[in-house]
């Protein structure tokens, strides 16, 4: 339970504290509307439905407000500089930031559902009231205030016998509104579907700009005020005195019309407007290179026009001379627009003296310039460095995966060797998709000194790691140490390495911790 508290106590406590929100506020509107004596009369129409329309309305409220905060790009990376003072505990839970965002967006959709068959129900019997099938009293309040320009008089919106539920969900702005939101709502969660982002990620990307459309309906859904409350009148309206006197209101002083308004819309939306960052703010000296590789994974029909475009340029300046290409991947060295920097998981890399770089397959893409970054800080000895040694894993399931890395890791490799410093990197390849004539030809060549895959003096190992021995080993050899286990690969591979971290961490400030951090990508 130490380890875990170490690793995910903070997380818990922010997702009790919003869940805990949540309860709260469906809890208290539910019971302000379910006993609250200003809406008696239109619990007398609408029976439990009110309250059970209003309560998910203010989660939803609350929720709607959170929803945007968690892909705010910009603000992800002010707050992550903001809790450098902190600690990489705090900035971890930015890290969760889409978990974060799936879980609101879940909540919506379910006080969505609820709050729209309650609204459903409620147009029913608001029809029903004003047609006379729920008793005099329902009858009376549905006849009050025979024209809406009497705003203040009126309690049920249906103002003809002709008006069915129907009628009324498409005539008012609430019942237009709310099926534009939840039209809306429904294409962005099913275009959400991992299968769907996956193999069609335009059509996720595209419908989910639809959210301009959710909060545009959002912010006019409670303009109409459908729903209204009773007023505090002179003389006072005693409604369980005047409930039994239909016939005198209006007549006598102690049973005057009552009078009713809608309450204002509560919709909170928080639009956050952060100026984008200057690039000249991120110090593009501290890796040595004026080159920007862009590494693009050959899958999809997208992936391939665009090697096919690059494959066409031109000679000269961005011609083929540029152009780097092979099966797994694409370099090419053309113009382009660079949105960012925004802040990740991996920039913490530098701020642990261990560092564990697990990527699998295109994921390895954000270790190759930090590892480019880290070894330039460490030739030029930048104080800021903290970090004194790393172990990289690489997971591949085609050799010719290895080929463009392979490269980087021989001149870090040489360079470390000159420099006597072998030990500062520790990497580990390992080709996960084989056969046994990739076997057989490892056996003939296992008297070379370098690998017969990638030429680099590490050889490479056939299957997948063995995780608990790898954690032993650094743990073995970091006793003291507070490690960084960092991941850009799947789901399945996270979940692991996070039970390692666990597994693994003492609580004993004197002992080896491991803190898990995963790439979003």
């Amino acid at each position: 339970m130490s380890n875990w508290i170490i690793n995910q106590g903070l997380s818990a406590f922010i997702l009790v504290v919003w869940m805990g929100i949540n309860i709260f506020l469906f809890v208290y509107f539910y019971l302000f509307y379910d006993l609250g004596p200003q809406f008696e009369y239109t619990r007398e129409l609408l029976g439990s439905a009110l309250p059970w329309a209003r309560a998910p309305a203010a989660v939803l409220n609350f929720n709607c407000m959170l929803i945007l905060l968690p892909v705010c790009r910009n603000l992800l990376s002010l707050l992550r500089g903001s809790f450098i003072c902190c600690g990489r505990t705090m900035r971890k839970q930015l890290d969760k930031n889409l978990t974060f965002h799936k879980l609101v967006a879940y909540m919506i959709a379910l006080m969505t559902a609820v709050h729209t068959i309650a609204h459903l129900l409620n147009a029913e019997w608001y029809t029903n009231s004003f047609q006379g099938r729920y008793g005099p009293l329902a009858t009376k309040l549905s006849m009050l205030g025979d024209s809406r320009e009497l705003n203040t008089t009126y309690l049920n919106p249906v103002r003809s016998n002709s008006t069915t539920p129907t009628i009324l969900v498409f005539t008012t702005i609430a019942g237009l509104t709310g099926v534009v939101i939840t039209l809306a709502l429904i294409l962005m969660i099913t275009s959400s579907m991992e299968v769907i982002r996956r193999s069609y990620f335009e059509v996720f990307w595209y419908t989910h700009h639809l959210f301009i459309v959710f909060f545009a309906g959002l912010v006019f859904h409670g303009a109409g005020r459908i729903v209204r409350s009773q007023q505090v009148t002179d003389p006072p309206h005693n409604n369980s005195l005047c409930e039994n006197q239909l016939e005198n209101w209006g007549k006598t002083a102690d049973c005057p019309v009552p009078q009713f308004a809608g309450g204002f819309p509560q919709v909170k939306v928080v639009t956050v407007t952060i100026t984008q960052a200057l690039m000249d703010l991120f110090d593009l000296s501290v890796i040595g290179s004026t080159v920007v590789l862009v590494h693009i994974r050959l899958v999809g029909d997208w992936t391939e026009k665009l090697i096919k475009m690059v494959e066409n340029l031109p000679e000269g300046g961005q011609g083929p001379n540029n152009i780097y290409i092979k099966k797994y991947i694409c370099i090419f060295c053309i113009r382009m627009a660079v949105d960012g920097p925004f802040g990740t998981a991996s920039e913490d890399v530098f701020d642990y003296e261990v560092s564990m770089l697990v990527g699998a397959g295109i994921g390895v893409t954000p270790f190759a310039s930090i590892l480019k970054s880290i070894w330039y800080k460490f030739k030029d000895s930048d104080p800021k460095l903290r970090t004194k040694k790393i172990y990289f894993y690489w997971l591949c399931r085609e050799t010719y995966a290895f080929e463009w890395f392979a490269d980087l890791l021989q001149v870090l490799e040489k360079d470390m060797e000159e420099r006597g410093m072998r030990d500062f990197l520790t990497y580990k390849l390992y080709l996960t998709g084989w056969d046994q004539s990739h076997v057989n030809h490892a056996m003939v060549h296992f008297d070379k000194e370098t690998d017969i895959i990638t030429g680099l003096k590490q050889k490479t190992s056939y299957g997948r790691p063995n995780w608990d021995r790898e954690f032993e080993q650094v743990q073995q050899e970091n006793p003291s140490s507070v490690v960084g286990t960092f991941l850009c690969g799947p789901q399945a591979l996270a979940k692991d390495l996070e039970k390692k971290c666990v597994k693994y961490s003492d609580v004993d400030p004197r002992k080896t911790k491991f803190y898990f951090n995963k790439e979003n990508f």
